[in-house]
């Protein structure tokens, strides 16, 4: 084998190895003789939470199918197709990188607000007793609290002095979404401990890029951070209100995450208002690829590769093209079957199906339904 073969194959596997931790997670822990530090310790001692970090990619993969389940490129969990697309450096790849760094993230939080996990458990930095009196604290006092915290969790955990001096600017778009009560409310209950689920992403997702300066690498561990971010900044207050018949003499307030699917909505609007970003002179940053665009910020998305449009098959690109998918005649949005059938046609058929129709409650607990014979409409891309 001759000099350039050999690194046209080093270079493909580089980038096959680096996607396929995706799709098979536990690749990372069969290398252990080559892993350090808390990456190590996750897959040798901790397999409860290796399994979350599993299940939070697995989360991050079933939104992504449902998020672009009407548009040309469908997420498919068809392996070939999800390979080649994680090898390069697309818009469709910033997404699957940031939804699934969220996912991690979402499924090691909730794992630890259930008790799921031995090395965490609660948020309850913010619900400490003093002299064994509540806590008791309004919209003001609450938001210096939280901004202490995230300040200090930056200082252990950002080396870079320049993200830092962001820091009031990033501390501001953690609480605008969160509403606080009026007047004076208790912090307790079982607040999300969004922290530590951030942390254990990033180790996990992150830890293999960091000494690397390409670009490519760039934009993965920027998109990584984003849908980390993403979780992180929409944390909301949840309160429950304790007194005699229903009154509200005291309350209690929590952070809490919002569902996940919500967290994948504002995704996939990051995914239509992406960056395509190019190299700086420099070799160590990136910038727009257009001068006038400005700078995309930490919460952004970018990419560096122009997509397929996944019209037709093209298994170089992972496209698995729109023939057969059902598409909507009457709709103006990505379903439509004008652009999903890249305006080749599209074959229109009724078919019957039996469903469940009239269904009766009866007490207590059964529900009775008869079939009904329905006609449905379907139209197929050509």
């Amino acid at each position: 084998m001759n000099f350039k073969r050999i690194l046209y194959f080093l270079w493909h596997f580089y980038r096959a190895e680096g996607s396929n931790i995706l799709l098979d997670p536990y690749l990372m822990c069969k290398k252990t003789r080559r892993l350090r530090g808390k990456m190590a310790e996750i897959c040798r001692h901790d397999s409860a939470l290796l399994k979350e970090i599993i299940n939070g990619i697995n989360l991050g993969f079933r939104e992504c199918e449902f998020q672009f389940r009407n548009r040309r490129w469908n997420c498919t969990a068809l392996r070939k197709s999800m390979r080649k697309i994680l090898m390069r450096d697309t818009r469709e790849t910033g997404f699957v990188n940031a939804i699934t760094s969220a996912g991690v993230t979402y499924a090691v939080t909730k794992a630890c607000t259930l008790g799921n996990l031995i090395e965490c458990s609660c948020d309850r930095s913010h619900s400490r007793r003093n002299g064994g009196q509540p806590q008791m604290v309004n919209a003001v006092t609450a938001v210096a609290a939280l901004e202490r915290q995230q300040a200090a969790y930056e200082k252990i955990n950002t080396t870079n002095v320049a993200k830092r001096g962001r820091g009031k600017n990033r501390r501001g778009r953690l609480l605008k979404n969160i509403k606080f009560p009026e007047g004076e409310w208790e912090w307790g209950g079982c607040s999300d401990n969004v922290n530590f689920g951030f942390r254990h992403s990033r180790v996990f997702l992150d830890s293999r890029y960091r000494r690397r300066s390409d670009l490519r690498t760039m934009v993965k561990l920027h998109n990584n951070r984003a849908g980390r971010l993403t979780i992180r900044d929409s944390m909301r207050l949840e309160c429950k209100c304790h007194g005699l018949s229903g009154s509200c003499t005291v309350k209690t307030c929590w952070l809490k995450m919002p569902p996940f699917r919500e967290v994948a909505a504002r995704l996939r609007d990051k995914f239509d208002r992406a960056s395509k970003v190019i190299l700086r002179n420099d070799g160590n940053s990136y910038m727009p690829e257009i001068e006038t665009l400005k700078q995309p910020t930490k919460y952004d998305l970018v990419y560096s590769d122009d997509s397929p449009d996944f019209c037709e098959p093209n298994m170089r690109t992972g496209s698995v093209g729109t023939q057969e998918r059902e598409c909507n005649a009457t709709s103006l949005s990505s379903d439509s079957c004008e652009q999903l059938c890249c305006n080749r046609g599209y074959k229109h058929r009724i078919v019957s199906e039996w469903i469940n129709c009239k269904c009766v409650f009866k007490w207590c607990c059964e529900v009775t339904c008869e079939k009904c014979l329905e006609k449905r409409e379907i139209n197929t891309c050509l």
